[in-house]
């Protein structure tokens, strides 16, 4: 006869062998569902990554975000871990705008770099100086007007491509300086197989030719870009680290009228100079 401390223990058995089956079924569906999340981007990546890229890194002036369209699964979105940033330097975003680039000011054959002062960290930039000089020139300006300081990096994506943008006052994705910039430097050696490696600065622009503006994005990890988006800095070691920090935290759901994910790091640059080394 079966006593009741057996049959406790028997239930128990049955409860953590029942438990244990919905855990490999739910190890079995998540890796059915990231097969088909990567299949997809796969795709999206070799046949149409262009479209895709608009939505994540579009911007500057553009009238319509079409990553509002585009909301991330539930299963996409990490867990929220608590912020590691401290709190926004006292200041408010400027607003300006200008009709124009501005005219070359800079030393071309000299080598630049930026350094954005974060509620992070800092994070230095050594700038393509001759291989990028209307952007590299364009951002000494634009630092130098104090245009960076006081705002947000509006998005980090998460899936799919891995990076921060910053550089719109708006903090929307939809501003700009008023001005476009060229293309620059596509074909810079860095660029391998359709790939942005971790630590590459870039523009984010709207889809289209020569539209870059005062939006950048910094990469955290090696995503798949096609090599349409000026790459114009590296970041140093000190800067990725407190980059991955930020990644680190995580993304906030997909926001219902811009279509951001906003970082769950209050990610503010407090100041931007650029500086001839």
């Amino acid at each position: 006869m079966v006593s009741q401390e057996q049959r406790r223990r028997q239930l128990a058995r049955e409860k953590f062998l029942r438990q244990q089956q919905r855990r490999t079924e739910s190890r079995r569906k998540a890796r059915v569902r990231n097969s088909a999340i990567a299949s997809v981007l796969g795709v999206i990546v070799i046949g149409s990554v262009a479209l895709y890229t608009t939505h994540v890194l579009g911007g500057d002036d553009k009238k319509t975000d079409a990553g509002a369209k585009t909301k991330p699964s539930a299963s996409a979105q990490p867990s929220k871990a608590p912020d590691p940033c401290q709190k926004p330097a006292a200041g408010s975003v400027k607003k300006l705008s200008w009709k124009k680039e501005p005219a070359m000011s800079i030393d071309t054959s000299a080598k630049y770099t930026m350094d954005l002062s974060t509620t992070c960290g800092d994070i230095p930039i050594a700038l393509k100086t001759s291989a990028a000089p209307h952007t590299v020139n364009s951002f000494d300006f634009l630092a130098g007007k104090g245009y960076f300081d006081h705002t947000k990096c509006h998005r980090l994506t998460t899936e799919g491509i891995y990076v921060l943008q910053c550089g719109d006052p708006q903090g929307t994705g939809m501003g700009g300086p008023g001005y476009t910039l060229p293309d620059e430097n596509l074909k810079d050696a860095s660029l391998k197989k359709n790939t942005y490696p971790a630590g590459t600065v870039a523009m984010a622009n709207t889809g289209q030719k020569h539209t870059g503006g005062s939006q950048f994005f910094l990469v955290y990890k090696d995503s798949p870009l096609p090599p349409q988006y000026t790459p114009f800095g590296t970041i140093s070691a000190s800067g990725m680290k407190v980059l991955n920090k930020i990644a680190a935290a995580g993304a906030q759901p997909a926001d219902p009228t811009s279509g951001n994910t906003a970082p769950n790091a209050t990610v503010v640059i407090n100041k931007a100079t650029v500086a001839k080394s």
